[in-house]
């Protein structure tokens, strides 16, 4: 027994050192080992003189090298492993999650592994609305303004909701009583997210990686120089911009940030029909600003590649605090106090509106804000989708193109096993965008009721829609997982060496019966791939540097005064 197993394990060794040696194989070629015809030159033509060949054919590089790939070398795989996947995998780990339970932060490293289309989208989106709602906020003029602006920016990690029933939200903003909440719960979400040193000892390690293979590929002599490298700057050119731009989002912590919310609706207060404002607390367990605690959505998960989900009901809670400051700004310019018996007190050089204009009666409060009828997607949702969508799209297929790219133009020619690896990524990343982007826009509409005999109720359309989200949402998620799978193990098969075979170096997948293995290169064909890799370079570090600078730019929008 233990000597068949010794004998099993030999045969699995095999391969490990031992091989396709190509070069040999062409020398066999050349003799006339294999007879006189299959020789080509580096373009596919068939050679008059066996001896003058370079290539040979996919045919006769399996009777001639057979259907195996070149040996594993440990201390290449190793050096390649400890180079470059150990820091990708460090880079990942930086980015903050801060979820509730673990699981959560396991999917949201899948998804941001497995499809970072969907994570760019999501890190585009949360900075526009940050934009979005300090311009929309800028011409109000009531008090509490600023802190709203960051409060809600804050809170795009969290399943928001307003309501202004029983005037929960007209009594938030208008009381003066409740000059406190807005400042306490603004200075409780204002915690800073610091960068660790080993977040920046992972970025720089990756850069350093990432200039030291473009300039060793320049220096180098051979064409492995080109067709190695351009898998690890690929990755690297879509994950280093991930990952810093990462460090910028709102707070993420799911405990945390229910906790600010909680304290917070300790000290909100309600307009009552005596006019003296008391606790909500007192009243009911209603609040004007709450979380959606149901589960099974992603909505509730905090990491920022979950943002994609809180798109839409985001903007309408925005939208609807939004609405309400609007009217306030509208009276008190117009000089209205809140209490229609009152008269208009004089502000002091200390403060924008007088705490006596701001005081009033339930009834009051009603008739101050009149909220009017909105469309339930929310105003600019179109523009900021697709510019969202524009930066996500170029930086994933600026990056992984450009990696095709330079393995196309690698002789031989065409769409083979290295090129294909990175098409299957970048077609799988965006797929899974595609698919959660759509259960996000089925999700929000699932949730539109209609009005019958006073009650709200859902139509088939929205629950069929409901039901095509989760569907969606799960796919997307399966295949996102089966995508970091993938990522990870093709870059383990570009270290061993088993993309070094002669279907995989014959361009089977494209030439079809006109493959070829292209073993020997002349300087010619050396000098010749510069071009693709010089614009494959420029176009990865072009696209990355195009979303830091869309990041830095827009990130620390001037907030209302």
């Amino acid at each position: 027994m233990t000597t068949r197993f010794l004998g099993c394990l030999c045969l699995a060794l095999v391969p490990l050192v031992s091989g396709v040696n190509f070069d040999t194989c062409l020398q066999e070629v050349k003799n006339g080992t294999w007879g006189l015809v299959g020789g080509t030159d580096n373009a596919g033509r068939p050679v008059n003189n066996i001896s003058e060949a370079t290539s040979i054919t996919y045919d006769l590089c399996l009777v001639a090298c057979g259907k195996g790939s070149e040996p594993f070398v440990w201390k290449i795989f190793s050096q390649q492993f400890s180079a470059w996947l150990l820091p990708y995998m460090a880079l990942v780990s930086q980015l903050p999650f801060g979820a509730n339970n673990r699981l959560d932060n396991l999917v949201s490293i899948l998804l941001t592994v497995g499809s970072p289309t969907l994570a760019a989208y999501s890190l585009a989106l949360t900075v526009l609305n940050g934009w979005w709602i300090a311009q929309r906020f800028s011409a109000l003029s009531y008090p509490n303004v600023q802190n709203a602006v960051k409060i809600l920016t804050n809170l795009q990690q969290s399943a928001l909701r307003v309501t202004n029933e029983e005037s929960l939200l007209a009594s938030l903003v208008i009381l003066h009583s409740n000059d406190e909440f807005w400042e306490e719960l603004s200075v409780w979400l204002n915690y800073v997210h610091t960068w660790s040193l080993s977040a920046v000892a992972s970025i720089v390690w990756v850069i350093i990686a990432y200039v030291f293979t473009v300039v060793d590929s320049f220096t180098s002599n051979h064409y492995l120089g080109y067709r190695d490298p351009q898998r690890k700057w690929s990755s690297s050119g879509i994950r280093v911009p991930v990952a810093y731009t990462h460090n910028h989002c709102p707070k993420c912590d799911f405990n945390r940030v229910h906790q600010a919310m909680e304290r917070a609706n300790k000290i909100a207060y309600i307009a009552t029909l005596s006019g003296k404002p008391t606790l909500a607390s007192n009243i009911s367990s209603k609040r004007a600003m709450y979380f959606r605690k149901d589960a099974g959505n992603d909505e509730q998960c905090a990491p920022p590649v979950f943002n994609y989900a809180r798109f839409f009901p985001w903007t309408l809670a925005v939208e609807n605090v939004y609405c309400v400051f609007l009217e306030a700004s509208k009276r008190s310019d117009d000089r209205q106090p809140v209490d229609w018996g009152a008269k208009w007190t004089r502000e002091d050089k200390n403060m924008t509106i007088h705490p006596d204009n701001r005081q009033g009666s339930l009834e009051q409060v009603e008739a101050y804000i009149r909220m009017k009828p909105r469309s339930r997607w929310g105003p600019g949702v179109v523009s900021r989708f697709l510019l969202a969508a524009m930066l996500a799209l170029s930086l994933t297929w600026g990056t992984i193109g450009a990696a095709i790219l330079v393995a196309f133009f690698v002789p031989t020619k065409g769409l083979a096993c290295r090129s294909g690896s990175y098409l299957i990524y970048g077609a799988t990343s965006t797929l899974v965008w595609i698919l959660l982007v759509i259960s996000s826009v089925l999700a929000h509409y699932s949730t539109f009721t209609v009005d019958v005999k006073g009650n709200s109720m859902r139509t088939k359309s929205t629950r069929t829609a409901g039901v095509l989200s989760i569907i969606l949402r799960r796919l997307g998620k399966v295949l996102a997982a089966m995508n970091s799978i993938w990522i990870v193990l093709a870059c383990l098969l570009h270290f061993g060496n088993f993309f070094d075979r002669c279907w995989c170096n014959s361009s089977v997948l494209y030439l079809g019966s006109r493959a070829y293995n292209v073993i020997d290169l002349t300087p010619e064909d050396v000098a010749a791939l510069n071009g693709p890799w010089i614009g494959g370079v420029a176009l990865a570090s072009g696209c990355a540097i195009v979303f830091i600078a869309f990041v830095s730019i827009l990130v620390n929008p001037t907030l209302p005064i």
